[in-house]
């Protein structure tokens, strides 16, 4: 199944994986659990 959801840290909670695409392209990608602790990601989309 495709979540595509604008709060990332409730589409992270409920996810297995997770993808972060920029301009149409795959630019991260893992285990929700380590998505969710990625320094770069928190600060872009997470606002931590």
């Amino acid at each position: 199944m495709l979540v595509v959801e604008q709060n990332a840290n409730m589409a992270l909670s409920i996810a297995d994986r997770g993808y972060v695409l920029q301009t149409g392209r795959i630019v991260l990608e893992g285990k929700a659990s380590e998505l969710a602790g990625h320094e770069e990601l928190r600060r872009a989309y997470l606002g931590r």
